[in-house]
């Protein structure tokens, strides 16, 4: 049983290696699991005391750190300057198309590129309301025409 910490070694290596490519903190418990086994190893010769230690302190690290990485992997938006563009009306000063990826508008003074949320054709001098802000494209849809 000389072999098991390089056993747990490599299951350390591999477990941070595969966290490294992932980066999503998918297996860093099995690192610090894998650890405190391989230091086990050299005091007490049993498999399944190893393995019960990888397992238990494995999931001890995954309850206490996972406050802190729900909190670090919700994603937050920063709110800019441009999101108070949406929903305000635009009028269209180039045909919007989706399909050849033509249309322009023009908000507030300021002229954008611009698609529309299903796909419809605008006509330039027609309204539009903007739905939403991707990149530096505003998605409209066209309002109703009286």
């Amino acid at each position: 049983m000389d072999y098991l910490p390089y056993i747990w070694i490599a299951v350390m290596i591999l477990a941070a290696v595969f966290e490294g490519i992932t980066t999503q903190l998918v297996s860093v418990w099995f690192v610090i699991g894998a650890l405190v086994a391989a230091i086990i190893s050299f005091f007490v010769p049993n498999f399944a005391v190893q393995f019960a230690l990888f397992v238990g302190v494995s999931l001890f690290m995954l309850i206490i750190t996972k406050p802190f990485v729900k909190k670090l992997k919700q994603a937050k938006s920063e709110p800019t300057n441009a999101d108070r563009n949406i929903g305000k009306t635009a009028v269209v000063i180039q045909q919007i198309n989706n399909t050849t990826g033509t249309g322009q508008v023009k908000l507030a003074g300021t002229t954008w590129t611009a698609r529309t949320v299903n796909g419809e054709i605008v006509d330039e001098g027609q309204k539009v309301t903007v739905q939403e802000i991707s990149g530096v494209k505003l998605i409209v849809s066209p309002l109703a025409q009286k």
